[in-house]
């Protein structure tokens, strides 16, 4: 039995999992003021020796381009960062006998968009892509739903539903956070090299095996889905040249498909060698948010969406995982990530890559297709 605060890290597909308790600090920032101390904080504790777990908000990377701090949204409601400090972490495997998939904890989600909110909204960043502001941005939106019981039984609820290698439980004071990301961020090993694996393309599920063997075929060569990987398989490789080493940076796997019970999706890998002596800083300024959950350009794109979208993205989109002393550290994108907040109110967001040739009606029910995971259902409008 897990005592707060913790963070819960758990791969569902290799059984298996790290426990993050007892934290000797909390670092947490809510405004710029704190940002770069809560940086100088994790960094001083990872070189004396201790661990780290938590999470980075989609805000913080407006805090990591001087372009965009100006732009930092009102209204967040939760931390910028926050990341508590351990001795070190313990095994936890996936528990015997989870529970059977359910419709509860989280239930009655309602899309905060409309398609006709969506589709003034991709209309606008439709003229942008015709305007060559930008060639892809991710344009997403808040679900809000409602949620009950004891945010463990909600983790192992959404497990038994979907499994997922990058599961997440964090709860280090404020609102509670659960993430079903099947997305790596990046990882850092010990012997120095770092590895990323951008996710973008979807295709559903087919009703049969045929169809879904028809469905992966078309995914993995449909030119759509490709360009719009290609995109963002470039842009972390522009990312991670920024702190590795030249000559060193490859991509081992291009448009491989992955399935989940909901979807399939395409992920390609990228891969170099880290610069020695990179901080926590250095990491993150070069690398998040990552372009995945953007757009492309980086900056341009978060620019645009940031006047579409209107609300603060927090912890959706932003990055979830561990820091080990000596270097190696492994963050997930948070997507398919529930806030929990007192009262019994959960928010999640969901959204896609628009890119030139893309059409509002496809991209909406892409993102609806996409809020399935916490339900099962597709979530009604407000």
């Amino acid at each position: 039995m897990t005592t707060s605060p913790f963070a819960l890290f758990r791969d569902d597909l290799a059984g298996r999992g790290v426990l993050f308790e007892r934290p000797r600090d909390i670092i947490s920032a809510d405004d710029p003021a704190g940002f770069e101390a809560a940086l100088a904080a994790a960094e001083a504790a990872r070189r004396s020796g201790k661990w780290l777990a938590g999470y980075f908000s989609y805000e913080a990377g407006y805090l990591l381009e001087p372009k965009l701090a100006p732009r930092l949204p009102d209204g967040r409601r939760v931390p910028l960062v926050l990341l508590g400090v351990f001795d070190a972490p313990s095994d936890a495997p996936v528990p015997a006998g989870a529970p059977r998939p359910t419709n509860g904890p989280i239930f009655d989600a309602r899309a905060a968009w409309s398609f006709d909110d969506y589709r003034r909204r991709f209309e606008r960043l439709h003229g942008h892509l015709r305007a060559g502001d930008c060639y892809q941005g991710n344009l997403t939106f808040p679900v809000r739903a409602e949620w009950s019981g004891e945010p463990l039984a909600a983790f192992d609820a959404l497990t038994a539903r979907q499994p997922v290698k990058y599961g997440a439980l964090v709860d280090l004071g404020g609102p509670v956070v659960l993430s079903r990301s099947p997305e790596l961020f990046f990882e850092i090993g010990r012997d120095g090299w770092i590895e990323t694996h951008p996710m973008k393309g979807t295709a559903p599920r087919g009703a049969s095996e045929a169809e879904d063997i028809r469905l992966k075929d078309y995914l993995r060569n449909d030119p759509k889905n490709q360009a719009e990987n290609r995109m963002i398989v470039d842009l972390l490789r522009n990312d991670i040249s920024l702190v590795s080493e030249v000559g060193t940076l490859d991509v081992p796997e291009l448009f491989k498909v992955e399935t989940y019970p909901t979807l399939h999706t395409m992920v390609s890998h990228v891969r170099a060698k880290l610069l020695p002596g990179r901080t926590i800083r250095d990491v993150f300024a070069a690398l998040f948010p990552c372009g995945s959950i953007t757009g492309a350009p980086k900056i341009r794109a978060m620019e645009i969406l940031h006047e579409l979208e209107g609300t603060p993205r927090d912890v959706y989109c932003g990055a979830i995982g561990w820091i080990a002393p000596g270097g190696p550290m492994r963050f997930s994108v948070a997507i398919r990530t529930i806030t929990l907040f007192p009262g019994g109110e959960a928010v999640y967001n969901v959204g896609g890559g628009v890119v030139f040739d893309s059409t509002a009606l496809s991209e909406y029910q892409e993102c609806l297709l996409k809020a399935r995971f916490a339900t099962g259902t597709v979530p009604t409008s407000d």
